[in-house]
């Protein structure tokens, strides 16, 4: 980024006290402006940011996305008015490595608090080739082409840490430290919400681990590779049909690859997301005789989601792989 991250140890202690509640839907398609609401405002990069920083922040903070409901967050181009928020703003919460046009735009804000989401668990490294050895080579070395080409290098590791409720858990107790921290007249506040909200993160893995503990298949195909960190989590095997980036279109090796893993594992679904096109998933599905089903990202929430907030859409997330997977 620049200058300004040497110093994220401090300003996130300041950062976090920006993060707020409200209503969820409120929130994500909030267009007012940051700036002067009489709490303290933080621009959120996308709806995972903005959840945590609504179930911490509680009542104290203001928060802004920048990433609005049905608009698939690689793809974010900041605008002008949204670089003026930037400057308006108390705080900004993002995710380092998911959005390169956030990543520059906060990084040549003046705003005074900047808190990386990715700074609070260990990033790993993820994509197609996990679980399949040196057949993925090929089909992973065309993936990263092509992600240096349109800017999502994801040199950091994989950014979709939010999909795993342990890593999530983690990021939620190191913000919620530090809102206490910047903000001591609200810590107590700060303190509850971070102690029910990782309670319930921790309930969600629990649910996971035993839902899908008597399984028939490892392996789940996905549109994009963003469950590298949930199926490690839990046992699984992630195929993805593309890469990091849902924009990548996959080669007739990678294709015919993935047929052939559906049908030496057991694979009976091709999951697709509600913020992508489903098309090729859809066109492997019928290619292999295969269904096909919804795993959602989080990415953002809408009125096809199967949810009004994070919980209720991993829950589908569960009840999706456990049908996918023949859990029992």
């Amino acid at each position: 980024m620049n200058v300004r991250r040497r110093h994220i140890s401090t300003v996130a202690l300041t950062a976090v006290a920006a993060l707020g509640f409200g209503t969820l839907t409120a929130c994500s398609s909030d267009s007012a402006a940051a700036g002067d609401t009489g709490t303290f405002d933080v621009v959120a990069s996308f709806y995972p940011m903005a959840f945590l920083a609504e179930r911490i922040g509680g009542e104290h903070v203001h928060v802004t996305s920048l990433t609005q409901p049905g608009q698939e967050p690689h793809d974010l181009e900041i605008s002008a008015r949204q670089t003026a928020q930037l400057e308006e703003a108390d705080a900004a919460l993002y995710l380092k490595g998911l959005q390169p046009s956030v990543d520059e735009a906060i990084g040549q804000s003046p705003i005074a608090t900047k808190i990386d989401a990715a700074e609070l668990t260990a990033l790993e490294e993820h994509g197609t080739e996990a679980g399949h050895g040196e057949e993925h080579e090929h089909g992973h070395e065309d993936e990263q082409a092509h992600e240096d080409e349109h800017g999502h290098d994801h040199e950091g590791g994989d950014p979709h840490i939010w999909l795993d409720p342990v890593k999530y858990a983690e990021v939620a107790e190191g913000v919620g430290k530090a809102f206490q921290k910047a903000d001591p007249d609200h810590a107590a506040d700060y303190r509850k919400n971070t102690a029910t909200l990782v309670k319930d993160l921790e309930a969600l893995d629990e649910k996971f681990r035993t839902g899908l503990a008597n399984r028939t298949t490892d392996v789940f195909v996905t549109s994009h590779a963003a469950f590298g960190y949930l199926a490690e989590r839990y046992g699984l095997t992630e195929e993805a049909i593309s890469g990091l980036d849902p924009d990548t279109e996959p080669s007739g090796a990678r294709v015919k690859e993935l047929q052939k893993i559906a049908k030496d594992d057991g694979v009976t679904t091709v999951f697709y997301e509600t913020l992508v096109s489903d098309k090729t998933a859809k066109t492997l599905a019928g290619d292999t005789g295969l269904k096909t089903d919804v795993l959602d990202p989080v990415e953002g929430i809408t009125d096809h989601s199967r949810g009004e907030d994070y919980f209720q859409v991993m829950e589908a997330n569960l009840t999706a792989l456990r049908t996918a997977l023949g859990a029992r």
